[in-house]
């Protein structure tokens, strides 16, 4: 799979919260236990490898060689954690908002994706429509409109139905990148 531009800062702020967590359960051993229905949750939805990396760096694994057998989402997260262990300045913010210029590429990359019938892609869509309906609002109205974006629904004005300017804006901006790339 090719790489969009950004597409491992997109990876880090999807995972902003974990990997600070992370972080600090490295320095405060008190919350690792907190950690543990999170890494479950990774596992049950098939990310055993990245819980079980997660498991050996709360345990004090600190090596590069940890990355080794991980796929390339699974790999940023953990280089995001390591790099956050040795710089805290380097850790994402977990309360930042995606930047719709940078959001809508990647977006469009992975609903492309999904469309394909990569698995990963599906899974990570479908986490962060998860998250996005509990932010309410237009980000919910988008989370809601990935499946339908997946199947190839194209129509903007079904698409953008009952949104407000910024999110129709984002939309749009999914729908143009979208078109792209089914263009190639």
């Amino acid at each position: 799979m090719s790489e969009l531009p950004g597409r491992q800062q997109q990876i880090v702020q999807a995972h902003a919260a974990l990997i600070v967590n992370v972080v600090k359960a490295c320095h405060n051993p008190e919350i690792v236990s907190e950690l543990e229905p999170v890494l479950r949750a990774a596992e049950s939805v098939g990310q055993r490898d990245l819980a079980a990396v997660i498991r050996r760096i709360l345990n004090g694994a600190r090596d590069v060689s940890l990355i080794k057998g991980l796929d390339d989402d699974d790999t940023v997260i953990v280089e995001a954690i390591l790099r956050g262990l040795q710089d805290p300045s380097s850790l994402p913010d977990p309360d930042a908002r995606p930047d719709p210029a940078v959001a809508a590429p990647g977006f469009a990359y992975m609903i492309h994706e999904a469309a394909k019938g990569n698995v990963q892609a599906m899974q990570m869509l479908a986490n962060m429509a998860e998250q996005m309906m509990v932010v309410g609002g237009d980000m919910a109205r988008l989370g809601g409109i990935m499946r339908r974006l997946i199947d190839g629904e194209r129509d903007a004005d079904k698409l953008c139905a009952r949104m407000d300017a910024r999110g129709q804006s984002l939309a749009l901006s999914i729908l143009e990148e979208l078109a792209k790339l089914d263009a190639h």
